[in-house]
């Protein structure tokens, strides 16, 4: 699993050999495949804030068959924050392309609504802490009602972590969420298990 290598491999400066390959399997796959829906792909900080690696990836999708805007890349709200005008270049340039980004775990960060003004993003990810207790705190269902309040204000769309059961579900569907993850919506398999034919989804790139 991700959690047993990704803290070696970013100890060890090999989170962008990592990116670099999920991207390039990913456009293989997609040309490959012919899948007409949304796949999202994770990138490290170590990635995102490297120049030589945006220029890479800009190349890649350039000559590609596949549409860029079937591509949403993930970056965490810590580093998006701490990496603020490099994480601006990056995901305005690849959006020129038609790519598509999401803040990872929204709601992290002690300013998170300030810092999102200077952030193009088209994606909300909540943190999976406040939805995993959502049914029983009220607070932390207060949380990611204002959260979507902001992000509706800014056309922005949400998606839930975490949606472990229909209990969660049903509340996240009051608050008006657009998009829910995990184990109580599919459990995570293999990107090769999923076939052209299977209508428009979101799948995880990595």
């Amino acid at each position: 699993m991700p959690g047993a290598f990704i803290p070696a491999a970013e100890r060890y400066g090999m989170m962008i050999d990592i990116d670099r390959m999920v991207i390039q399997s990913t456009l293989a796959w997609l040309q490959e495949s012919q899948y007409t829906g949304l796949v999202s792909i994770n990138l490290s900080a170590q990635s995102m804030t490297d120049p030589n690696f945006l220029d890479e990836v800009f190349s890649m999708l350039c000559n590609t068959l596949t549409h860029p805007g079937q591509l949403l890349f993930e970056v965490t709200e810590t580093a998006a924050i701490t990496h603020l005008q490099k994480a601006q270049t990056f995901i305005e340039r690849i959006r020129e392309l038609g790519c598509r980004f999401a803040l990872d775990d929204f709601g992290n960060g002690m300013s998170s609504f300030g810092y999102l003004k200077h952030l193009p993003v088209d994606h909300l990810k909540i943190d999976g802490s406040f939805i995993e207790d959502i049914v029983e705190d009220p607070i932390n269902y207060a949380m990611v009602k204002a959260i979507q309040d902001v992000a509706t204000a800014m056309q922005i769309k949400t998606v839930a972590e975490y949606v472990t059961n229909d209990q969660i579900l049903d509340h996240l569907k009051m608050i008006g969420i657009d998009y829910g993850q995990g184990h109580g919506i599919e459990h995570p398999r293999p990107l090769s298990t999923i076939h052209a034919h299977l209508p428009r989804k979101a799948v995880g790139g990595h």
